[in-house]
């Protein structure tokens, strides 16, 4: 891995989009966002207008920072889109989406979320590990909401469907402050690691 610190501008935040989910996520997305606006750092989501990704987007936007919401069209006309973003981008499919989400950003953080959010994890955990995305990405904790996977990856190690050494590819907070500190903290992961992909 390059030690190299991280230049960071836009950070991509997965979250869920449910309304009725306990208020220590809606607590958390707000400091997140907040955090991010003050250091004028870019936010990077679905583009929702519901959920923790409102109210990151919200946080986020009154703490005078910038939010890009990339969103399939099919959203779009169910008005499914938050309209005060700074800038809204339309794309065709969910993958299309998903795509340009890790091609605009410089880092990942993981808020609580259902199968979305955790396919969205998931995904780009993967595509690091192929080297194919090589930014910081920090899986924020909340209320141990992530302890069960964090268990079934430590399984995945311990079972050899994955190496030790790809426990480095992502990093675990507790705290939103703590999670924007580990985006730094976190070394560049080196495209040539894809060779250790397979097990």
């Amino acid at each position: 891995m390059n030690e190299q610190n991280n230049t960071i501008a836009s950070v991509c935040v997965y979250c869920a989009s449910s309304t009725k989910i306990p208020e220590v996520y809606f607590d958390a997305a707000k400091e997140l966002g907040r955090l991010l606006g003050e250091r004028g750092l870019r936010v990077i989501n679905g583009a929702g207008n519901i959920g923790l990704m409102r109210a990151v987007s919200d946080a986020t936007l009154e703490a005078g920072g910038r939010v890009t919401g990339v969103i399939p069209r099919f959203m779009v006309e169910q008005d499914w889109y938050h309209k005060g973003l700074t800038e809204l981008i339309e794309v065709e499919t969910m993958h299309e989406r998903k795509r340009r989400m890790a091609e605009l950003s410089d880092a990942v953080i993981a808020l609580p979320g259902g199968c979305g959010t955790l396919e969205e994890l998931l995904e780009i955990i993967t595509w690091k590990q192929l080297g194919l995305y090589l930014n910081p990405i920090v899986i924020l904790n909340v209320n141990h909401y992530y302890d069960p996977l964090l268990s079934l990856f430590e399984r995945a190690i311990e079972e050899s469907f994955m190496r030790p050494r790809h426990a480095a590819m992502w990093a675990v907070a507790d705290t939103p402050e703590e999670a924007v500190r580990s985006l730094y903290a976190q070394p560049r992961w080196d495209a040539s690691f894809r060779k250790i992909a397979a097990i």
